[in-house]
């Protein structure tokens, strides 16, 4: 008993105790940020078994038979697999080349323009496409992609190169899906690193000045260098989404005509599991998708680890 009232009295205890007390405000701010993440992010990783089962909605997730890598063996072997798989990773490889480096520009582009009203108005017109509901946003590209209809078409065919099936000839759907990805997810996206550029020490800027160095070599030589340990971060989240694509925007842009290109897993899981009601195997096309994608993060986190100085973990 002794020792019990010891331990339950130790100055560890009376500090964290303390500690409670005096932070009991943040503590209730804390609290509807962890019960979202055991809600939606935890909780429904108990249907993952769904994966593993045939799953028959009558008799529950943990009644139904369990088949063990049949859903898999199912996967890999569809005639699908591989376009599918190809086709998600040559589109996420492309828009990370082409869309990573954009937003960085930006923000250089717009720490560098000294009037802060232009400036606000840069970054405004940038942020909006961010906003725009996918319906609305896939309705604006039909407006300008579509047929012969489509506004850039036209300006096209005042100029004599005639209507090019933007939506409808699969060879264009990768680059149409990137293009309006830039634009619209670039400006909102060069958020972070204008913050990341804003904590840059004003006397490092003075001291290249003193040297000599120009507006270009200040942005090379102080400013990117700053900027690295966000860059190497975003890169590393970047790369865990390698396998992840908007399936809403896909799913709104896709008909007969540019499936060959346009199906990705996130389409085919959410065709195989809601249209066709087949829950375990769309389950699994998930899973195989997470797993992935958390290799191929933790991969890009070694490998900043090993030849940079940040790194997630």
């Amino acid at each position: 008993m002794a020792a019990k009232d010891k331990t339950a009295t130790s100055p560890g205890s009376r500090r964290r105790r303390f500690a409670l007390r005096k932070n009991w405000d943040y503590l209730i701010f804390v609290i509807p940020v962890v019960l979202y993440f055991l809600i939606f992010c935890y909780g429904p990783m108990y249907g993952v078994q769904l994966s593993f089962k045939r799953f028959n909605p009558a008799m529950g997730i943990t009644a139904s038979p369990w088949i063990g890598m049949d859903n898999f063996t199912r996967l890999f072997g569809s005639y699908q697999f591989s376009r599918i798989l190809t086709n998600t990773l040559v589109i996420n490889l492309f828009k990370t080349l082409i869309s990573f480096p954009i937003p960085i520009i930006l923000a250089l582009m717009f720490n560098e323009i000294k009037r802060e009203r232009l400036k606000r108005t840069f970054q405004t017109i940038t942020y909006a496409p961010y906003f725009i509901s996918t319906v609305v946003f896939v309705g604006i590209i039909n407006l300008f992609l579509a047929g012969e209809n489509g506004y850039l078409n036209h300006i096209l065919d005042i100029f004599g190169f005639g209507p090019i099936p933007f939506l409808t000839d699969p060879h264009y759907f990768p680059g149409v899906y990137i293009g309006t990805d830039v634009w619209r997810n670039a400006g909102w996206n060069s958020i972070i690193f204008i913050a990341a550029l804003s904590s840059v020490d004003p006397q490092l800027h003075e001291s290249a000045q003193i040297d000599g160095a120009g507006r270009w070599k200040r942005i090379i030589h102080v400013n990117l260098p700053c900027l690295l340990p966000t860059i190497v971060i975003q890169f590393i989240l970047q790369m865990g989404k390698m396998m992840t694509l908007s399936y809403e925007r896909i799913l709104l842009m896709q008909n007969s005509l540019n499936i060959e290109s346009s199906e990705v897993i996130s389409t085919y899981a959410y065709k195989m599991g809601l249209i066709n009601m087949d829950y375990g195997f769309s389950t699994a096309v998930g899973l195989f998708n997470n797993v992935i994608n958390i290799i191929l993060l933790l991969a890009a986190n070694k490998l900043a680890k090993k030849y940079s100085s940040g790194s997630l973990f």
